[in-house]
């Protein structure tokens, strides 16, 4: 027997006609679309045959060459599914033109009731012909929406006006006779109709505002799931725009929603319940490759799960083939693409293999045979000697697949650790009498302050806001508790502190079902949750602010890899890119890609992985991504703007322009531009205004940085923006003396590079200057007691940054010695920072090389300790004068060395 042969289906329809396997053989060598259907269908029609009798040989026609192609191995599975789904939408377009053509004879054209528009109707592929991936013996899964209610408008006395609800209920029914009804030729296809709104006893077909009230009203959980592949197959484009508008809300939330893996597991085990329940009755037809274990339906749900999770964030993950879905995630790292190319080979072989189940009789069956006989046909199909052979291999995928699957459908809030669960917990937090026992139980984990402790569980228990709770999200919460004592008590030896911020934490997010159920189905992420908490009060705040960085937690590849800011810039634009003119949304694209990298920064900080120095150059440059990525989208923005690119530059002064940035620094900035258009000023202006806008506006995601621009020529009296011909003069002729040593840190941020070069170029002119050093010395000084008058330090402790000795002293000995030297040493015009520049100082002979060390090393010490203490909430860096007494005597003995 012939591959092609064991399709009975196929013998059988060949031998029934004579030129039917010529037919087969030419159509095979054709590229089969849209443009091939129709002249196919056109000479069937020019033969004498009607449209349903037409469309029903082209559909036997198309399977049988897919039957014979793939089967003789020259089309892959992407060729029959796409055929398959070309055919799908051909069909219905064609039988609803014509359907609807009949309708408008009888009953007149249906308009709006508000529009006075003609209405269409919009036939909504769903299943796998939404998602472009159709069986060749499927039945297809449709939905029938039309834009608004009205009446349908007659032109001659004999038509019979309709509300455009009969009319399109009438036109739906009439199209599912089109496609279904069984005649000599067969059916074009099995319709199925069940996934409308309110399923069987909805109404066959439904107006805008009737699906939009059944989503928001009566929308479940498992029909997100199967909306996802909604496509509309026919309509004006206007209306399947408006109709993405409602759809896409209900399909695809804002926030990123972890309930989805509850949800999809809820919905899996009641189809598995089923599956399990036939096959019990029925054994012989166990296999079910579709819906069994580790089957089809499996990978689907693996790919949706994240689309629901993700796809209302990131517009990429919306795409309804399984397959591109697939790949996208392995782009994005959600999944491992080692992992994804398994899944891809396995929904690959269990495709193939529900087409063979199928070519045999051309039925809509996911199950391996009952016999034996047609079991070993199935198997030759699919290119194997015997039926042992086959099910190995059959097992061997699905066994991949479940793995994968329970990975991340497998019930974590259940599963059964009595380490980390204590069973009696939550009967004791609903009970205010028990502050006893659940001391008693916190003295067991070894807590300090206990009673405290025990209070402010309670407290929290008790309080409104988690009264209020939905049973679920209680239930939740306690869970969470459960699992959190434990590791709290593991991880830090401050248990009552570290208790105390994570419920501030809980308290936070507890409104939030998908927050709890993203640490419920992640415990490790909860786990990492506790450990940056415990170590750092302003990565507990942060977090707290901002719950959805939560799913920067999950993935250890992500947040332990050094960051790559080319990719992130390039993320950056395509994520403004997909938002053009919705400024609000590309804000809070801007804040969210922020807060992602600074949690990952963050948790490489808290583990020691990175330096202090390494640490500000990447938040420096991760500022210059986001300053840069905010210029050009605003500039995007202007309708005035003349040129393709603007002639305008940042320029950073300060941390920034020291690359010295902290968590919470703001940015220190000018503006430059250079262009002689006579609209170029107030242009510009408005780009610098916007600018500042855009990073220091509060959104519902924060905001992006504050802002100083008090460094511009003339201070707050001065211009917002200058020409570079202006900075130039300003800073030759009128600048302070002050403002010279803040041009010691200065460096070009974004935007033109030119105007960049130009700038770095005026700046080593200036710095270059021969100057007094007697004057020099007394202005930094006047400077320097300026700075100290201004920050008292009333108490017993030393400020690292602002007392003598400290973190100024230092960078006022090093811009005074660029200032003084740099006309002789052009090498210290560099900006490399304070440590390099102290050493150099040292190696030119222009301060004593030993102490620049001892100084240098001083100012790391400094910059490390103030970090400590900012991880920790303070708002000043304060520490014991004894902790760092060396350090402030050799930074004395430098100060004195070089000012006295």
């Amino acid at each position: 027997m012939t591959q092609v042969a064991a399709s009975r289906f196929y013998t059988r329809w060949i031998n029934a006609d004579e030129t039917r396997a010529q037919k087969v053989a030419e159509v095979g060598k054709l590229s089969l679309n849209a443009e091939v259907f129709a002249r196919i269908l056109q000479n069937e029609t020019d033969a004498g045959a009607s449209l349903p009798a037409a469309m029903r040989r082209l559909r036997n026609l198309v399977i049988a060459t897919l039957i014979r192609r793939d089967l003789s191995g020259q089309a892959d599975l992407a060729e029959v599914v796409d055929t398959m789904t070309a055919f799908g939408d051909f069909a219905v377009q064609r039988h609803l033109a014509a359907v609807m053509a009949d309708m408008v004879a009888i009953h007149g054209t249906p308009v709006g009731a508000e529009s006075g528009e003609t209405q269409e109707m919009i036939v909504l592929g769903m299943g796998k012909l939404g998602g472009g991936e159709l069986n060749v013996s499927s039945d297809i899964d449709l939905i029938f929406v039309y834009p608004e209610d009205g009446e349908t408008v007659t032109t001659t006395p004999e038509q019979r006006q309709l509300s455009n609800h009969e009319f399109f209920t009438r036109l739906g029914k009439k199209l599912i006779a089109a496609l279904s009804e069984i005649t000599e030729d067969g059916f074009t296809f099995r319709v199925d109709m069940a996934l409308r709104p309110n399923g069987v006893s909805g109404p066959l077909a439904a107006s805008f505002g009737m699906v939009e009230e059944y989503l928001i009203v009566q929308g479940r959980e498992w029909e997100r799931y199967a909306w996802v592949k909604a496509r509309a197959l026919t309509g004006k484009p206007a209306d399947i725009e408006a109709l993405e508008q409602i759809i896409r809300p209900f399909v695809y939330r804002r926030y990123l929603d972890y309930g989805s893996i509850d949800a999809i597991r809820n919905m899996h085990a009641q189809i598995r319940a089923e599956v399990t329940r036939q096959e019990a009755r029925h054994p012989d037809r166990s296999n079910n490759v579709k819906l069994g274990r580790g089957g089809i339906r499996e990978i689907e749900f693996l790919a949706q799960v994240f689309q629901l999770i993700r796809g209302g964030r990131d517009a990429a993950l919306r795409d309804r083939s399984t397959r591109r879905t697939l790949r996208i995630l392995a782009e994005k790292q959600l999944f491992k693409p080692e992992v994804v190319d398994q899944l891809l080979h396995a929904y690959t072989f269990l495709r193939n293999l529900e087409h063979r189940l199928q070519y045999l009789d051309d039925a809509q069956t996911h199950t391996l045979p009952a016999n034996e006989a047609d079991r070993l046909i199935v198997a030759h199909m699919m290119g194997y000697q015997d039926v042992p052979s086959l099910l190995a291999a059959l097992e061997e995928q699905r066994k991949l697949v479940a793995t994968q699957f329970d990975e991340i459908f497998s019930d974590k809030a259940n599963d059964n650790n009595e380490e980390n669960v204590d069973a009696e917990l939550s009967a004791v937090l609903s009970d205010t009498d028990n502050a006893g026992a659940i001391e008693a139980y916190l003295n067991t984990l070894s807590f300090d302050h206990a009673a405290d402790a025990a209070q402010r569980l309670l407290a929290t228990w008790h309080s409104p806001r988690l009264q209020s709770l939905p049973e679920a999200s209680r239930n939740k919460l306690v869970a969470l508790v459960n699992a959190s004592l434990p590791i709290v008590a593991k991880v830090t030896e401050t248990r009552s502190l570290a208790l105390n911020r994570l419920l501030n934490f809980f308290e936070a997010i507890a409104r939030r079902a998908a927050y709890l159920a993203l640490l419920t189905e992640y415990p490790h992420a909860l786990e990492r949750v506790i450990r940056m908490i415990a170590a750092s009060e302003w990565a507990a705040q942060y977090l707290t602010r901002h719950p959805i960085l939560l799913d920067e937690l999950l993935d250890d590849r992500t947040l332990k890899a050094a960051p790559d800011w080319n990719a992130f810039a390039r993320d950056c634009r395509r994520r403004l890119d997909e938002t053009p003119g919705d400024t609000e949304r590309q804000m809070d694209a801007l804040r969210e890609m922020h807060h992602a990298q600074l949690i990952r920064l963050l948790a490489q900080d808290l583990v020691g992985d990175l330096s202090v120095e390494r640490l500000a150059d990447h938040l420096s440059e991760l500022a210059d991504k986001l300053v840069a990525e905010t210029i050009h989208a605003i500039w995007k923005t202007l309708p005035t703007r003349h040129r393709e690119e603007p002639k305008f530059s940042v320029i950073a002064y300060g941390k920034l322009g020291g690359k010295e940035l902290g968590y919470a620094s703001d940015l220190d900035v000018i503006f430059l531009y250079d262009d002689d258009d006579q609209e170029a000023p107030g242009l510009y202006a408005k780009l610098a205004q916007r600018f500042i806008t855009w990073m220091t506006a509060h959104t519902p995601a924060g905001i992006l940085f504050d802002v100083d621009i008090a460094l511009r020529p003339d201070g707050a009296s001065g211009l917002l923006v200058s020409t570079v011909s202006s900075f130039e003069k300003y800073q030759t002729t009128s600048a302070w003396p002050w403002e010279h040593q803040a041009l010691t840190r200065a460096r070009y941020c974004a935007g033109d590079a030119d105007i960049g070069a130009r700038f770095e170029a005026i700046r080593v002119e200036v710095l270059r200057q021969q100057r007094d050093p007697v004057k020099l010395k007394t202005d930094v000084l006047d400077m320097r007691k300026k700075l100290h008058d201004a920050h008292p330090n009333r108490s017993d402790l030393f400020d690292l940054k602002h007392d003598n000795g400290g973190m100024i002293d230092i960078e006022f000995i090093v811009q005074f010695l660029v200032l003084r030297d740099s006309a002789q040493h052009a090498r210290l015009t560099g900006d490399i920072g304070n440590i390099a520049l102290l050493k150099l100082c040292g190696e030119l002979g222009l301060i004593d090389q030993t102490l620049s060390g001892k100084v240098a090393d001083a100012y790391r010490t400094f910059r490390k300790m103030q970090h400590q203490i900012r991880l920790q909430g303070a708002e000043r860096a304060r520490v014991e004068t004894e902790r760092v007494a060396a350090e402030i005597a050799d930074v004395e003995a430098l100060w004195s060395a070089v000012f006295s």
